[in-house]
């Protein structure tokens, strides 16, 4: 037995207001009121998350939130984003260029708000945990050693960035959130004062606060003493006011997330709420001086794989693609009448600086052409390791964050008619029989027919990740074929699983999969799958929505670049696809296609999110 190591829990602060807004801070408060640099103020934030906005257009997003007549922008930071394989360290470059990201903020007259987690939520895969801290033996959220050593290993990354560019130093960032709304979670309050004193220790001296849903029973899990305790919520603030207000009287009130829209999820309608609402909902929060963030001030996009799920009585409900949220700016920065009602609402004044809508490519139609059948092309593509043993391995076991697993299996099926049974698939899986296409199974249809000789089959299973649970106590949930695979009531044994690492493939892999080639000739009955390419002519560059009429279910990437899923049961139509990805002169389209493979790509001038639905998160 391996000892753990130690983690020092440090004791709890005293309550008074100077521990909780260090003399060096640019925010304080005191009476009730917030302050910055002695000045009355009140914080007006917009959430825009940099891994969900392509870094070209960053700096035109951050100025169509100040259009709105916001002082601040907040981010989440996604550690699976900055470190998605252990082996390697955190990257900061590029996308993941968080710094550039708040100096440009700065530089466009902003204020920052952090929140680095390491939990974050946000309909981000996994809550932006990454998949190998999940997959280990140990407490998540906890004041557990080995899930604190983890964090604080990160934290000694990324922390001291933030703390260079604090206001304290000259630059923007104000103020910084301790976890994440850990009252919905856990109560483990030696683990958030550790997560508050991990912060102090690496050199926040600006604000730090808490962040919680306004409820007794998530505030009293999820806040600190002596650190300011803010509200999530999309509606009720009147009530959400009184309640932290009697709690803590000297404490001014802040919304650290007002849900003005919602997010999707894959078979269901696309959410939205109605302006007058929102409106009514933000002029409630910021009156008497009270402080907010609009979540979302401008959604983005799940690019790649990065949409997560929740689950709801057991069974998995994925996100989509689109974050558009439906926030006052759009996934593609078109400024909504959400827009212009919040702006009027805030008492912005002045001509904008940003148009209302970015320039799209006109429409048009590219035809597909089938390169190379679904197997064939992935077994084009060495994975990075693989595993024989008599279990499947599962996705965490075989290092794979996201994408799928094509397991391998040779059982004898006795002449006749028998059933074949999966009895944990998380979450989709396609199976074939001598490369025969069998059927669907998932966690609410786990059984299939199959008909053997009494010989030896070639049994495959092709498991996809349909997105790691992001909210409450799922998260962390494994991939793969969890239970056992049966052939009446005999286990099958002896498994070859290999990782297909959508995510990481770039241009080298899909060449490979496409000289799989040539695509299996069409049989009469039986749809097309696997690899499709379109390609098109652009001359400047702007951005598109793709469409993909015919086509049931797949991935989409553009010149290389995994734009993400695609699924007919909806309600997201169109894929966002933003000027940057798009060259002058020709551009290919790359599809993997699983069930159903259509005939074209449409490229259209407006996004398609389906049909609307009302909706407003409420607390009882």
């Amino acid at each position: 037995m391996t000892e753990s190591p130690t983690t020092h829990i440090p004791p709890a602060r005293p309550t008074d207001d100077a521990a909780a807004s260090p003399a060096t801070a640019a925010l304080s408060w005191r009476e009730g009121r917030l302050y910055r640099d002695g000045v009355p103020h009140s914080i007006l934030s917009g959430a825009l998350h940099y891994f969900r906005v392509h870094p070209d257009l960053w700096r035109d997003r951050i100025r169509r939130i100040a259009d709105l007549g916001l002082n601040t922008i907040d981010t989440y930071v996604a550690w699976n984003f900055h470190q998605p394989r252990e082996d390697r360290a955190p990257g900061f470059d590029g996308w993941r260029d968080l710094e550039r990201f708040i100096r440009t903020v700065g530089e466009e007259g902003l204020d920052v708000i952090v929140r680095p987690g390491p939990y974050i939520c946000a309909e981000w895969s996994n809550g932006g945990l990454p998949g190998w801290i999940t997959g280990r033996d140990l407490a998540l959220r906890s004041s557990d050693p080995l899930f604190t050593s983890a964090v604080g290993t990160w934290f000694d990354e990324l922390i001291p960035r933030i703390a260079a560019l604090q206001a304290s130093e000259g630059g923007p960032v104000v103020a910084v959130q301790v976890e994440n709304e850990f009252g919905s979670y856990g109560d483990d309050h030696a683990y958030m004062r550790w997560s508050r004193e991990a912060l102090l220790e690496r050199g926040i001296d600006e604000l730090l606060f808490t962040a919680d849903g306004p409820t007794e029973l998530m505030l009293d899990g999820g806040s600190l003493p002596g650190t300011l305790m803010a509200a999530t919520l999309g509606s009720k603030p009147e009530a959400a006011r009184r309640l932290l207000a009697g709690r803590r009287p000297e404490e001014p009130f802040l919304v650290a997330e007002f849900w003005n829209g919602w997010f999707d999820h894959w078979g269901k309608r696309h959410h939205v709420r109605g302006v007058e609402s929102a409106v009514h909902t933000l002029r409630g929060i910021v009156a008497d001086g009270g402080s907010v963030s609009i979540y979302m001030a401008h959604g983005g996009t799940n690019f790649g794989l990065w949409a997560g799920a929740n689950e709801t009585d057991g069974r998995l409900e994925p996100v989509v693609t689109s974050y558009d949220s439906d926030a006052p700016i759009a996934e593609d920065g078109t400024l909504t009448p959400k827009f212009f009602a919040m702006r009027e609402a805030l008492g912005a004044e002045g001509p904008l600086r940003s148009s209302e809508r970015l320039p799209t490519l006109p429409p048009s139609r590219v035809p597909l052409a089938h390169r190379a059948g679904l197997l064939p092309g992935l077994r084009a593509v060495p994975p990075t390791t693989t595993s024989t043993a008599p279990r499947p391995a599962t996705f965490e076991q075989l290092g794979l964050d996201a994408g799928m697993v094509l397991y391998t299996a040779h059982p004898r099926i006795p002449a006749g008619t028998h059933q074949l049974t999966l009895t944990d698939v998380r979450d989709r899986a396609l199976v074939f029989v001598d490369g025969a296409f069998l059927g669907i199974a998932d966690a609410g249809s786990r059984e299939l027919p199959v008909t053997g000789t009494g010989g030896t089959v070639k049994l495959e299973v092709l498991v996809e990740n349909l997105g790691r649970i992001n909210y409450g106590p799922a998260v962390g949930g494994h991939k793969g074929l969890l239970g056992p695979v049966l052939v009446d009531r005999r286990t099958v044994q002896g498994w070859d699983s290999a990782p297909v690492a959508l995510q990481e493939w770039s241009g080298a892999e899909l060449v490979q999969a496409l000289a799989s080639g040539p695509a299996p000739a069409s049989v009469p009955g039986t749809p097309a799958t696997g690899f499709a390419v379109g390609r098109f002519d652009v001359g400047t560059p702007a951005d598109t929505f793709l469409a993909l009429p015919g086509s049931r279910r797949g991935f989409v990437w553009v010149n290389g670049f995994l734009l993400g899923r695609y699924w007919e049961i909806g309600p997201q139509v169109t894929l966002y696809c933003p000027a940057p990805l798009l060259r002058s002169g020709e551009n290919t389209i790359t599809i993997l296609e699983l069930e159903q493979l259509g005939e074209e790509i449409e490229l259209r001038d407006r996004p398609e999110l389906g049909p609307p639905e009302e909706y407003i998160e409420e607390f009882d």
